[in-house]
């Protein structure tokens, strides 16, 4: 499949990959190869698979939580 367009993360080099868990355009410099994922999606990984401000039920108390 050929990719075609900018690196969406940095916008500025000529696209060479599409992330499969996300769909982003990246370049060589933000793709990570030993994950076959754009730069964002492996840092996620390697944080745990948490991004930072993502909400977790944990997080949450019974007055945030809205019941149905």
């Amino acid at each position: 499949m050929s990719v075609t367009g900018l690196c969406q993360i940095c916008e500025q080099n000529e696209a060479e990959h599409s992330c499969p868990n996300c769909g982003t355009l990246a370049c060589e410099n933000h793709w990570d190869e030993e994950n076959a994922l754009c730069a964002q999606c492996a840092a996620t990984i390697q944080r745990g698979g948490r991004d930072e401000g993502q909400v977790q039920p944990d997080d949450l108390d019974d007055d945030e939580v809205m019941r149905f």
